[in-house]
C-alpha cells in the first residue's frame, strides 16, 4: 500500500485499515478490508480506520435487548400454561413458571458476563447509525467494476451475536433444569419443552435476518403483541357480558396476573417509544377497559339474539 492510497479513504461503508507494526520501514496499515470484531471503522478518520467499540449501550439499545429477552420468557410461559391446561395456577405450573423465569434471567446474566469488559454486567458497544448497520453483508463495495471486496462485520457489535448466545443459554439452562422439574411437578409440561425447541431457535433465525428491522420495530411490536393478546385472552372467556369480564379480571388471581402481564408489555413499548414521556403510561389500561366496555356492541351472542327476536 502506498502513502497516496493511505490519504485516502477506503471503498463502501464498512472497509476500514488496521494499525500494524511497522516492518522495514513500510507503512504501518493493512490494506482496506473488514474490520477485525469488536471494531469498526470511524466515521471521524479520514483514512477509514478501524477504531474499537468502547461506547456505553444507549438506553434505547438495553431496551431492545430487553425486549429480545423477553420474547423467549413469555412464550415459556404461555406454552407452560397451555401444558397445564388448568383454569388456576397449580403447584407445579408455578415453579416451572418460576423455572424458565430464573433460566431466562440466568442466561441473559451469563450473556453479559462474556462480553467485554468481562465479569461485569456492563458491555461494550459500536453505536447503531443506520439500518445497514445491521446488514454489512449486502454492502461490500466493488472498487471500478473490478475485484468485489468483502468488508462484512458486525458494525452494531455486540448486539447481534450476544442475542444469538443468549439463545443458545436459554437452551442449554432448559434441557438441564426442566425436564427434572417436569417428572415432578408436571407431567405434561414436556410439551412446553417441545415446543421450546422449536420456537427459540425460530427467534434465532428471525434476529438473524430481521433483527436490523426488529431493533427499529420493537417499541411497536410490544404494542401490537400487547393488544392482540389482550383482546385473545378476553376472548376466550365463555362469559362475555361486561359484568362477568370486570368481576374475573378483579377476583381471579390467574386473570389478574395474566393481564398485568399484558399492561406490563404494554408500558414497555410505551416506554420504548417515550421514554422521557412516562404521562403515556396512563393509557396502559385503556384496552382491556374499551374491550371490557364496548364487549356488548362485538359479541356474536348479541347479534344472534336480535336475529332470533326479529324473527
Amino acid at each position: 500500500m502506498t502513502l497516496a492510497n493511505l490519504k485516502s479513504k477506503c471503498p463502501g461503508l464498512y472497509c476500514g485499515r488496521q494499525f500494524t507494526d511497522s516492518i522495514n520501514g513500510s507503512i504501518p496499515w493493512s490494506d482496506c478490508g473488514a474490520c477485525p470484531r469488536g471494531y469498526r471503522v470511524s466515521i471521524m478518520s479520514d483514512f477509514s480506520e478501524c477504531m474499537p467499540c468502547e461506547n456505553n449501550p444507549s438506553t434505547y439499545d438495553w431496551l431492545y435487548l430487553g425486549f429480545m429477552a423477553m420474547l423467549p420468557l413469555i412464550l415459556h410461559w404461555f406454552f407452560i400454561d397451555l401444558a397445564a391446561k388448568e383454569r388456576c395456577f397449580t403447584k407445579g405450573e408455578i415453579i416451572l413458571h418460576i423455572s424458565a423465569f430464573f433460566e431466562v434471567l440466568t442466561s441473559a446474566i451469563v450473556t453479559l458476563l462474556i462480553y467485554e469488559p468481562y465479569w461485569t454486567l456492563k458491555i461494550h458497544s459500536c453505536a447503531v447509525a443506520r439500518l445497514s448497520d445491521w446488514y454489512t453483508l449486502f454492502h461490500n463495495p466493488t472498487p471500478n467494476y473490478d475485484k468485489k471486496l468483502y468488508c462484512t462485520q458486525e458494525a452494531v457489535y455486540p448486539l447481534q451475536t450476544m442475542v444469538l448466545v443468549f439463545y443458545l443459554l436459554c437452551i442449554i439452562l432448559m434441557m438441564l433444569v426442566r425436564p427434572i422439574l417436569n417428572v415432578y411437578f408436571l407431567k405434561n409440561g414436556k410439551m412446553a419443552v417441545y415446543s421450546a425447541l422449536y420456537f427459540i431457535p425460530i427467534l434465532a433465525l428471525l434476529h438473524t435476518i430481521i433483527g436490523g428491522l426488529m431493533y427499529y420495530a420493537f417499541p411497536y411490536l410490544s404494542i401490537i403483541i400487547s393488544m392482540i393478546s389482550n383482546a385473545a385472552h378476553f376472548s376466550m372467556k365463555l362469559d362475555q357480558s361486561m359484568k362477568a369480564l370486570f368481576v374475573s379480571s378483579i377476583t381471579e388471581t390467574k386473570n389478574c396476573i395474566i393481564i398485568v402481564g399484558h399492561w406490563l408489555i404494554l408500558a414497555y413499548g410505551i416506554m420504548s417509544l417515550t421514554v422521557s414521556n412516562a404521562i403515556l403510561l396512563v393509557m396502559v389500561p385503556l384496552p382491556a377497559l374499551f374491550y371490557i366496555f364496548t364487549v356488548k356492541f362485538t359479541d356474536p351472542s348479541e347479534f344472534r339474539e336480535r336475529d332470533e327476536r326479529n324473527h
